[in-house]
This record gives C-alpha cells, sequence and structure tokens, in this order.
C-alpha cells in the first residue's frame, strides 16, 4: 500500500520540477530575445529533457537495486 503512495508521490514531484525547468528555460529564451513560439518549443524540449532523464535515472537505479 505505501509502495503505491510513494510511487504517486514521486512522480508528482518529478513532474512538478520538470514543469518548473520548463517554465525557467521558457522564461530565459524569451528575456533573450526569442519569439513565443521559440520559447515554447525550448521550454517543451526542456520538459521533456527532464522527464527523459528521470525516465533513465529511474531504470539506472531499479537494474543496480535488484
Amino acid at each position: 500500500m505505501y509502495g503505491y503512495a510513494l510511487v504517486l508521490i514521486t512522480t508528482a514531484l518529478v513532474v512538478i520540477l520538470a514543469l518548473l525547468v520548463a517554465v525557467a528555460a521558457g522564461t530565459l529564451a524569451r528575456l533573450d530575445g526569442a519569439t513565443y513560439p521559440a520559447a515554447l518549443m525550448r521550454a517543451a524540449t526542456t520538459f521533456a529533457a527532464v522527464i527523459t532523464l528521470a525516465a533513465a535515472v529511474t531504470g539506472a537505479l531499479a537494474a543496480i537495486s535488484q
């Protein structure tokens, strides 16, 4: 029971962290003079990169722990 709760809380934290990093990347791109579509693309790319990195780290930790 507690395992599922831990997984859900960790997933929520990772998604929130990815959203915060994506917003920061989009804001910095916009401040650098990028157009709104270009800043949105940078934010989306950053979000995808953070989620991919989290999945890779999770996979590595799962492989090590067994």
